[in-house]
């Protein structure tokens, strides 16, 4: 019995190679070189690609940081900002996202000060954040999702004017603010206009329109330097997360008294 069904899956396996083969031999008949000319309208895009780290000295240079723009926001959004800033008075600053390690999400995960990474592939932009080694996906030439899920970065589709690259991203994640204590609304819409004003100088300005909460669309700029000798680094947030969780993960211990802590005063001699 133990050998016929040995010999059974014998013959099964002789006839899924075979199978296999087929289709290998099908494919090849059919292969058309699409990735070959879809790269090729990659090559043809403005180089971003590289490692760039962020400088406020740029903005600084050409008068765009010489103050914070400050969002104006609806009555309703004022007082619930009134209402956040009043309590952190009273109870000190709420590390709740922080203990949790809960990334920023956008527009804030580009406003960090560690560096990104551009990477580019046939109708894709990808952005790799050193900041809790997030990434960015844009796909470039689709069409916004009618009903977006409710993602940290969003959900991001760019498209080429030119030598700029115009980005449009909806669908954020309750947890995701551009304003600390306001929450934003489903509407949220956040657009980003991406260029190069030198070979190592990227621009970017980004507009959020957020019915509800903003009486006016908030533009702000960063600007970026691109360093050719570095690379991203690992962050992975829970290794070195030395936060304990309190009320709201408003209690925080570092532990530096604790014997053996590399962090903490060196021992006595």
């Amino acid at each position: 019995m133990m050998k016929a069904v040995k010999i059974a899956m014998r013959v099964a396996s002789v006839l899924a190679l075979a199978g296999f083969g087929a289709n290998l031999a099908a494919q090849d008949s059919t292969f058309s070189a699409s990735r070959a000319s879809a790269y090729s309208d990659v090559t043809g895009w403005p180089d971003f690609t590289g490692v760039w780290n962020p400088d406020w000295s740029i903005l600084f240079a050409s008068g765009g940081g010489r103050q914070a723009v400050q969002p104006v926001l609806t009555p309703a959004a004022q007082a619930e900002l009134d209402a956040f800033r009043e309590r952190q008075e009273r109870e000190g600053v709420d590390q709740f996202l922080q203990v949790h390690c809960i990334p920023p999400g956008m527009p804030g995960i580009m406003r960090q000060p560690y560096p990104l990474e551009f990477l580019f592939s046939p109708a894709r932009v990808t952005i790799l954040a050193e900041t809790y080694s997030q990434s960015r996906r844009i796909y470039v030439g689709q069409q916004l999702p009618e009903d977006p899920d409710p993602l940290f970065n969003g959900t991001s589709v760019g498209r080429w004017d030119g030598d700029e690259l115009i980005v449009e991203t909806v669908g954020f994640n309750e947890l995701v603010s551009y304003l600390a204590g306001v929450t934003h609304g489903e509407q949220m819409h956040i657009r980003e206009r991406f260029w190069l004003e030198a070979d190592d100088v990227l621009r970017v300005e980004t507009t959020i329109t957020d019915p509800g909460v903003l009486a006016e669309p908030l533009v702000q700029q960063l600007a970026f330097r691109r360093q050719p000798t570095w690379s991203i680094r690992e962050y992975e947030c829970n290794e070195n997360n030395r936060l304990v969780d309190g009320e709201d993960g408003a209690n925080v211990d570092l532990g530096l008294e604790e014997e053996g802590d590399p962090f903490g005063p060196p021992p006595s001699e």
